[in-house]
């Protein structure tokens, strides 16, 4: 039933919670019992003056009624339907629901935003256990520690006569392997006190080269320029990029070496250009600009979001790790590695200069569609020493109606909070299905 024609479910709600009866309201409106009894049964329309004459008499707003106030509750139920589609939920009543019982449509609008606020907790940690490198080093000092203790103080404790020289020297590794456990623990406690939080402080490396364009919005103006070199991106490292950490800057300044040959090779405003000419589909972009799939992708990637709308860029080595992540909302991406192999990104790696065009939904992430396309491209030539490195790069664009004869295929963030069953690619049992 649209919400516009439930004023009447609202006026009968707000008469029952004042305890008014239907005919004290119809007299005290200046309507008759039987007129009313037809508004509050959603058969006859409302307004005007009735409707102020109405909400005058219930103590309430105007707009109460007519507008109600579960508006953000149906925004609510609606989001949640489109994340469990294949429940089969009636959409088409929510408005009903929310009106005639409110506080179920709270309930639930609230659970929905509980779950997918634990769910986003569950992936950041699980994230973070499985790929945190600062983690993985504080663990393995922790743990390395604990092994030296142990194994010198069962030297202690099974050899009977330990000569003194030798006692003090292993008194003295205990004393020391024990401070450095200790430190070591109480860096890791430290890590841990923001673990839960998505906001939390940034440590690798990685995730601090990605704040640091994510806070330009990947698009880099002083690298676009006629004249950019070398020099502007060490001032950018030794301006804006000061703070971050050494191996950081190291990234930042790889990642803006690869910006300026790619601005050189396909400058901004012919690419603009071109844009507008043959509209926003790389493989005649990539014919008409004389570049290849993989530097175009970039380029895409690196526009002002107000030129060519949103777009997202993944690109992994040939281990499969991701090197890079330009996020695209609706797409969830995991962090440097583990992440799901039904990706056309890593579909690519097999096919060299072979591009994909796919359009993907991830499941238990509502209903929307994404285009990607994929193609990977080497970084390096080939020699007889060694081969070409190569790389996958996957474009990620708004699904388009272009793409409509493209393949679909549902995918996952990554194993272990994917619900997707019978994956023949799963590499681990996942921790929110319930057929693990």
């Amino acid at each position: 039933m649209p919400e516009r024609l439930m004023i009447g479910t609202r006026i009968r709600e707000r008469r029952v919670l004042g305890g008014i009866r239907q005919s004290d309201l119809a007299r005290q409106a200046g309507i008759s019992p039987s007129y009313l009894n037809l508004i509050e049964h959603n058969k006859r329309r409302i307004g005007g003056k009735t409707l102020l004459k109405l909400a005058e008499v219930l103590n309430v707003e105007p707009a109460l009624l007519s507008e109600g106030a579960e508006a953000t509750l149906i925004a609510g139920l609606r989001e949640a339907a489109g994340e469990q589609d294949d429940i089969g939920a009636e959409v088409s009543r929510i408005e009903e629901f929310a009106g005639r019982f409110p506080g179920w449509a709270k309930l639930l609008a609230d659970l929905y935003r509980r779950t997918e606020s634990l769910e986003s907790t569950i992936e950041t940690l699980t994230d973070r256990l499985a790929h945190d490198p600062y983690l993985a080093d504080s663990l393995h000092e922790v743990i390395s520690a604990v092994t030296a203790i142990r194994a010198t103080s069962s030297i202690l404790v099974e050899t009977e006569a330990l000569e003194p020289e030798w006692q003090n020297r292993f008194h003295r590794n205990i004393n020391e392997d024990s401070s450095r456990l200790t430190e070591g623990a109480q860096s890791l406690v430290r890590y841990l006190e923001g673990a839960p939080n998505t906001d939390a402080e940034i440590k690798s490396p990685q995730d601090e080269m990605h704040a640091f364009l994510a806070e330009r919005g990947f698009h880099v103006p002083e690298l676009e320029r006629d004249m950019a070199g070398p020099r502007d991106i060490a001032r950018l490292i030794e301006g804006e990029g000061a703070e971050l950490s050494s191996p950081a800057q190291s990234l930042a300044r790889d990642a803006l070496l690869r910006y300026l040959a790619d601005a050189r090779s396909l400058p901004l405003e012919p690419l603009l250009g071109w844009i507008k000419s043959v509209g926003l589909h790389p493989d005649r972009l990539a014919q008409a600009s004389g570049v290849d799939l993989a530097t175009l992708f970039r380029r895409l990637a690196a526009l002002p979001e107000d030129a060519v709308g949103p777009v997202g860029l993944v690109i992994c080595d040939a281990s499969g790790s991701l090197v890079f992540r330009k996020p695209f909302e609706g797409f969830a991406m995991p962090r440097i590695a583990g992440a799901c192999t039904l990706w056309p990104l890593f579909q690519v790696l097999a096919q060299p200069q072979s591009p994909l065009r796919m359009r993907l939904k991830q499941v238990g992430r509502g209903t929307d569609t994404v285009e990607a396309l994929a193609v990977s491209a080497p970084v390096t030539a080939p020699s007889f020493a060694r081969p070409a490195l190569m790389q996958a790069h996957m474009l990620l664009l708004p699904d388009r109606p272009e793409a409509a004869d493209a393949p679909m295929r549902e995918v996952g963030v990554n194993c272990r909070i994917c619900s997707l069953a019978d994956c023949p690619a799963r590499r681990e049992p996942s921790i929110i299905s319930d057929g693990f």
